[in-house]
C-alpha cells in the first residue's frame, strides 16, 4: 500500500476512517445550513459572528476538563456518549426548522450546547487515534483524519447548497443527525484486543497546571500553541467570511456559498494528502505554513470577482491544512501518553477557543467597513504574529528554526528537551 495510506492497513482505523467521512459530511452540511439559517433569520453579519462565537466559547470554558476526561476515562466510551449527544442536538434543530418554530435564539442555544459537547469530544477523538494506530503511524493517521475531514468539506457544503436551494435548511440538520449512526456503529465494531489504551490517570490536584507547565517548558510546543492561537482566532474564520463574501460581496445564493466551501476543501484535502506522505514534522514547517497561510488570506481579500476568489481559496486551503496537520502532529508527538489528553485539550482550547474572541471582531469589522477587511485583517494578523512569535521564542528559548550549515533537517526539540521527554517515558 502507498505510504500515504499506510494507517488504513489497520482494521480498526479503517472502520474509524470510513465512519468519519460519513459523519464529517453531515457536520459540514450542518455548518453551511446553520450559517445560512442565521443569515435568513437575522440578515446580520454580527449575528453570524455571535453564533460562531457561541459554538466555540465552550472550548475556552470546558476544554481543559475535556482533556482531563480523555486522560481519565475510556476514550471509546466517552466518544460514544459525545457522538450520541451531538446527533440528538442536530435532530432538535432540524425539527425546529421543519416545523417552522425556529428562532434565532434557538440557534444560539443549540450552537452553545453543541460546542460544549464538542469540547469533550475533541480531546478524546484526537488522542483515540494514537490508541488505534500507535506512535509510528500517528503522523500519517493525523493527516488521513484531516483528509477525511476535508473530503467531507469538499462534498458536504456542495450537497448542503443543493439541498437548501431545493428543500430548505431543516432536512440538512436531520441528515446530519442520521450521519452519527455511522460513528456509533464503527465504535461498537472495533476489536478491543487491537487497541492500545493509555493507562487511566488517577484523580489529583494540579493536573491542568502540570499540563500548562509541560507545554511552557518545551519551546516547540509553546511556539505551536501561541501561533495556533493567533491563526485560529483571527485567520481561520472562513465559516464566517465565505458566507459574507457569497451573500454581500458577490450577491450569490446558497449554492454559490457551498461551492466556495468546496473550493477551500480541494486545497485542504490536497494539503492533508501531502502531509500524509511526510514523516515527523519539523517546527519550521509549522512556521512556514503559518506565514504562507497569512499571505494567501490577504490575497483572497483582494480578489476582484467571485471566480478569482474561489480559485485563490484552493492554495489558501492547502497552506491552512499544512499548518494544522503539522501543528497537531507536533503537539501529539511532543507529549507523553500520560499527558497527551490534557496537552491536546489545551491545544484545542487555544485553537478553537480563540474563535469566540475573533469571530465577533471579524464580524463587526465586516459589518463596519465591508467583508473584504475580514480577510485582509485576519490574514495580516496571522502573518505578522507567526513571524514575531517564531523570532521571540527562537531568540529567548534557543529553538532552531532555520536549517543550520551542513544540516538538512532541524530537530523538533533541543537536546535538553529530548532528554527531558525520554526521562518521563
Amino acid at each position: 500500500m502507498s505510504p500515504t495510506f499506510r494507517s488504513l492497513t489497520i482494521r480498526n482505523y479503517r472502520l474509524y476512517f470510513g465512519a468519519a467521512v460519513i459523519s464529517n459530511i453531515g457536520t459540514w452540511m450542518q455548518r453551511v445550513a446553520q450559517d445560512w439559517l442565521v443569515l435568513q433569520l437575522t440578515g446580520s453579519a454580527s449575528a453570524l459572528g455571535v453564533t460562531v462565537a457561541l459554538q466555540f466559547l465552550p472550548f475556552l470554558l470546558f476544554g481543559p476538563w475535556g482533556g482531563i476526561a480523555a486522560d481519565r476515562y475510556s476514550k471509546r466510551r466517552l466518544l460514544a456518549i459525545t457522538q450520541s449527544t451531538m446527533g440528538a442536538l442536530a435532530l432538535m434543530l432540524g425539527v425546529l426548522v421543519v416545523t417552522g418554530a425556529v428562532q434565532a435564539w434557538h440557534v444560539y442555544v443549540l450552537a452553545f450546547l453543541l460546542g460544549t459537547v464538542t469540547a469533550f469530544d475533541n480531546p478524546a477523538r484526537q488522542t483515540f487515534v494514537s490508541e488505534i494506530v500507535g506512535p509510528e503511524r500517528l503522523p500519517n493517521a493525523v493527516a488521513l483524519n484531516s483528509a477525511s475531514f476535508n473530503l467531507a468539506r469538499l462534498a458536504g457544503p456542495a450537497m448542503a447548497g443543493v439541498l437548501i436551494a431545493a428543500v430548505g435548511t431543516g432536512p440538512v440538520f436531520l441528515l446530519n443527525a442520521l450521519s452519527f449512526v455511522a460513528t456509533l456503529t464503527a465504535l461498537s465494531k472495533m476489536r478491543s484486543a487491537e487497541l492500545a489504551p493509555a493507562p487511566p490517570q488517577p484523580r489529583g490536584k494540579g493536573q491542568l497546571t502540570a499540563a500548562v507547565r509541560y507545554i511552557a517548558r518545551r519551546p516547540p510546543l509553546l511556539l505551536t500553541v501561541v501561533t495556533v492561537f493567533f491563526i485560529g482566532t483571527f485567520g481561520l474564520n472562513f465559516q464566517l467570511t465565505m458566507a459574507l463574501f457569497a451573500k454581500q460581496v458577490f450577491d450569490r445564493g446558497a449554492d454559490a456559498f457551498g461551492l466556495l466551501s468546496s473550493a477551500l476543501a480541494i486545497g485542504t484535502l490536497a494539503g492533508a494528502l501531502a502531509a500524509a506522505r511526510r514523516g515527523r514534522p519539523r517546527i519550521r514547517l509549522v512556521v512556514g505554513a503559518g506565514v504562507a497561510f497569512g499571505a494567501l488570506e490577504v490575497l483572497c481579500g483582494l480578489m476582484p470577482s467571485y471566480w478569482t476568489f474561489l480559485a485563490m481559496l484552493i492554495p489558501t486551503g492547502f497552506a491552512a491544512m499544512t499548518f494544522i496537520t503539522a501543528a497537531n502532529s507536533t503537539m501529539q508527538l511532543g507529549a507523553t501518553a500520560a499527558m497527551r489528553g490534557r496537552v491536546m485539550a489545551i491545544y484545542m482550547m487555544v485553537f478553537l477557543g480563540g474563535t469566540p474572541i475573533g469571530a465577533p471582531i471579524i464580524g463587526a469589522l465586516a459589518q463596519a467597513v465591508g467583508p473584504r477587511w475580514s480577510l485582509l485583517g485576519g490574514g495580516s494578523i496571522s502573518l505578522i504574529a507567526t513571524v514575531v512569535i517564531a523570532y521571540v521564542i527562537a531568540r529567548r528559548r534557543g529553538l532552531a528554526i532555520r536549517p543550520r550549515a551542513r544540516r538538512p533537517y532541524v530537530a523538533l526539540r533541543p537536546v535538553a528537551d529530548r532528554l527531558d521527554i525520554a526521562s518521563t517515558g
